[in-house]
């Protein structure tokens, strides 16, 4: 059975973008290894997505609108990717449930479906990379 019947284009999409922002990922990581900082993982990720002709847009500011007030409080996603997946760079020893809520925070203010953690500080990129849905219960 097809896991991806009952979903949208979109998200069809956007889970075709995410195995190639792996695939740039583990490129990235496999030149430069962990131990980087955040915005050098970033500008060489975007660098990876432009050679795969994947339209990208990077440290986007996101406003929290409050009671129909339109705040600036400084959110910024890193990248979004042809404007379909939200991609969460980050560098530490571990990914922790506030770096998940970050991402769905992000997804909740773009009502966008799927974001990724994509954490470079591990010896195999794979296993820093967490897939996030925005839907139900979310």
């Amino acid at each position: 059975m097809d896991k991806l019947v009952g979903i949208t284009e979109n998200q069809k999409r956007a889970n075709l973008l995410s195995n190639q922002i792996i695939a740039a990922a583990i490129e990235v990581h496999r030149a430069l290894g962990p131990g980087l900082l955040e915005s050098a993982y970033e500008s060489c990720l975007c660098q990876e997505l432009g050679l795969m002709k994947i339209a990208f847009e990077k440290q986007i500011p996101i406003p929290v609108i409050y009671k129909g007030l339109k705040l600036d409080c400084a959110y910024r996603i890193d990248v979004i990717v042809e404007k379909l997946v939200v991609v969460e760079i980050k560098a530490v020893d571990n990914l922790l449930p506030i770096h998940e809520a970050q991402l769905l925070t992000y997804l909740k203010l773009t009502h966008l479906w799927l974001g990724m953690l994509i954490n470079f500080d591990t010896p195999l990129v794979t296993s820093g990379v967490k897939r996030i849905v925005n839907g139900p219960g979310n």
